[in-house]
């Protein structure tokens, strides 16, 4: 088998869940013609028409909005915002409707919501965010982050086929940047499920999304100091794999948690707390925060670098939690 990019598991994903249910359609800006900003869609329109192929006008409130309605008709819409930082723009629809539709009247939204978040691009502060807290925060959502090819193919097909809004944050950094073989049936990736991705006996570091992959970096550097890292990819921030995260916690005893996203009321603060109310006794240390700045993301290189945690800033962090 050969090797693909991250990229290419999400158009995977999408082109086979397209022809496997004939509900499937895709709404979104440049999306067809021009086949996505990142050419995700490259081809699709050509395949499936234009019926199941939707260029939007700029206007996320609109097409979200058409999308929730295709949902509420029987159809399964996948929606691409260019950039996920342009989804504060649909932000009502997703907050007070889809999200509240089941517990309101029972009617599901079996809606995708995706685009490419984050940074390391040099895109700026209007493309660069991780908008994920917003949404966490919103009972009816689901929200995922995959890290590897693996699961941006098998969480795509999971959020596909599930019966509610989720949200799918595929991180553009990665998306020619990792390769990996996948099988050739079909599978799904469950939502909620966390995996380990290293294990370890002297420091758990919790992590999601691009930063797994400084996460498993730092642990390569410390276990020539003798530290070993265990690593947990969370992959759905909501619902939260706590039983994982506690596992490890009870077994470790010492505590990171890494994220790209901002610190205050960003997810390290969630877990953070689940740690203290059910493993406080647990701890042989402080639950270290390795998090953004609260500042907007700089467009400078320099600037923008400073701004994302490295892996540097993990592996000192570490070091001084190990000293405990």
């Amino acid at each position: 088998m050969a090797e693909i990019t991250y990229l290419e598991a999400i158009r995977q994903a999408m082109w086979e869940e397209m022809e496997r249910d004939e509900r499937v359609l895709l709404l979104g800006e440049d999306i067809g013609v021009y086949g996505g900003a990142f050419k995700v869609t490259k081809g699709f329109l050509e395949k499936f028409g234009g019926d199941r192929v939707i260029d939007t006008p700029i206007s996320e409130e609109g097409y979200t909005g058409v999308a929730i309605g295709a949902a509420y008709m029987g159809l399964r819409p996948i929606v691409e915002f260019q950039f996920i930082d342009f989804i504060a723009n649909a932000f009502n629809m997703i907050t007070n409707f889809a999200a509240k539709s089941r517990y309101r009247w029972g009617a599901g939204v079996p809606i995708v919501l995706r685009g490419p978040a984050g940074g390391g691009v040099r895109a700026g502060p209007f493309h660069s965010q991780n908008p994920e807290m917003h949404f966490v925060h919103t009972p009816g959502l689901k929200v995922v982050a995959p890290a590897t090819v693996y699961d941006a193919k098998g969480l795509m097909k999971a959020a596909v086929r599930d019966e509610d809004p989720v949200l799918y944050l595929e991180h553009k950094y990665l998306y020619r940047r990792i390769k990996e073989e996948l099988p050739s049936e079909d599978f799904t990736v469950p939502i909620g499920q966390a995996a380990v991705r290293r294990t370890g006996r002297d420091i758990v570091l919790i992590t999601y999304g691009a930063m797994v992959h400084v996460a498993l970096e730092a642990a390569e550097v410390l276990e020539k100091e003798g530290v070993e890292l265990e690593v947990i990819d969370l992959r759905s921030l909501v619902p939260l794999d706590r039983e994982t995260i506690l596992e490890s916690v009870r077994r470790v005893n010492k505590v990171m948690i890494l994220h790209e996203d901002t610190r205050t009321g960003g997810m390290a603060g969630e877990i953070s707390a689940v740690i203290s109310e059910e493993a406080f006794e647990d701890l042989d240390g402080p639950i270290l925060r390795i998090t953004a700045p609260d500042t907007p993301v700089p467009y400078s290189a320099e600037l923008e670098d400073a701004f994302i945690p490295q892996v540097t800033d993990v592996v000192e962090a570490a070091r001084k939690l190990a000293a405990y």
